[in-house]
């Protein structure tokens, strides 16, 4: 087994993970400014890169983690890279057990980075109403926030901003982002999941920067986005789901089921994935099938050890 350097701010610390509130809370100064919360420690992550699918069942048994110890928690474990021989799992089941177990911890990993965002936009905003401005520093990381989901205007005095932007910085059920995974790269065994490492069937336009698909028609430039590892890739899609217009109906779904504080659920979000394949419709019911099938709504109020 390989242990890699840490990722993305991730930092290998063994078996035992603790991860700290992301928002202190804020202080109200003398000059009724809001100060930004104490920066948190990098969550820690086991990061490895199995070469097996016999590696990777063992990483997880080390880490007392399976299909039955999900309520115990899960552990913070990145993947770099699925293993090359997962097409060479006879079982059905035993793929599937693998690939979820795979992608599950760095799904709520990635959902807890959005969450984080989003409690420190509301925190900042709820301030701000009752009359504390934010300070410098804050106001530059609200614009890097805004940046990053491609939404303008004044987040303090405009309505439509704000609306627009916890409309993005959301998080997506995992039953959602498993099925789609599992159903854009065959279950990790795509070409483009193995060389790649491109779990969603991203495309780039920028030559060079990924894949030729095989049967791309001529006079197209596009190609199969390339990802150093799989939780780049993952952190790609769920940036383009919250952030593309294509993909607004299921923004506004969310929004709505937020608003009636009722639970998200990936079958009825799948609904706005229309556009995601040029099969519209009938991908959507693929998705949805596939969640119910495999069960995938298990895994709705499953979390990370140590959060």
């Amino acid at each position: 087994m390989k242990i890699l350097p840490s990722i993305n701010r991730l930092v290998l610390t063994g078996l035992l993970f603790v991860l700290p509130p992301f928002f202190q809370g804020c202080q109200e100064a003398s000059t009724l400014t809001v100060e930004p919360p104490r920066e948190q420690s990098p969550p820690a992550a086991l990061v490895v890169s199995p070469e097996s699918h016999d590696e990777l069942s063992r990483i997880f048994a080390l880490n007392n983690y399976d299909l039955d110890t999900l309520e115990e928690g899960v552990p913070k474990l990145i993947v770099q890279s699925l293993p090359q021989d997962l097409e060479n799992i006879s079982q059905t089941s035993e793929r599937k057990r693998l690939f979820f177990l795979t992608l599950l911890p760095m799904v709520l990993m990635a959902n807890e980075e959005i969450q984080a965002e989003r409690d420190l936009i509301e925190s900042v905003l709820s301030a701000y109403d009752q009359g504390r401005a934010p300070s410098a520093a804050m106001i530059e990381r609200l614009e890097g926030i805004q940046l990053k989901y491609k939404v303008s205007g004044d987040l303090l005095e405009d309505a439509k901003a704000r609306d627009a932007l916890l409309r993005r910085v959301d998080i997506l059920p995992p039953s959602l982002v498993l099925a789609q995974a599992a159903n854009e790269s065959a279950w990790g065994t795509s070409r483009f999941a193995k060389l790649a490492n491109n779990l969603f069937g991203e495309w780039t336009f920028t030559p060079g920067t990924g894949i030729v698909p095989k049967e791309r028609p001529e006079g197209q430039i596009y190609e199969v986005r390339s990802f150093p590892t799989i939780y780049d890739s993952l952190q790609s899609y769920m940036l383009n789901i919250n952030t593309h217009r294509a993909y607004a109906k299921l923004r506004d779904t969310r929004a709505q089921l937020r608003l009636e504080e009722r639970p998200l659920r990936g079958v009825e979000l799948a609904e706005g994935l229309t556009a995601y394949s040029i099969r519209r419709e009938a991908y959507v019911a693929e998705i949805a099938a596939m969640i119910r099938h495999n069960k995938l709504t298990r895994f709705s109020d499953i979390s990370l050890r140590g959060s």
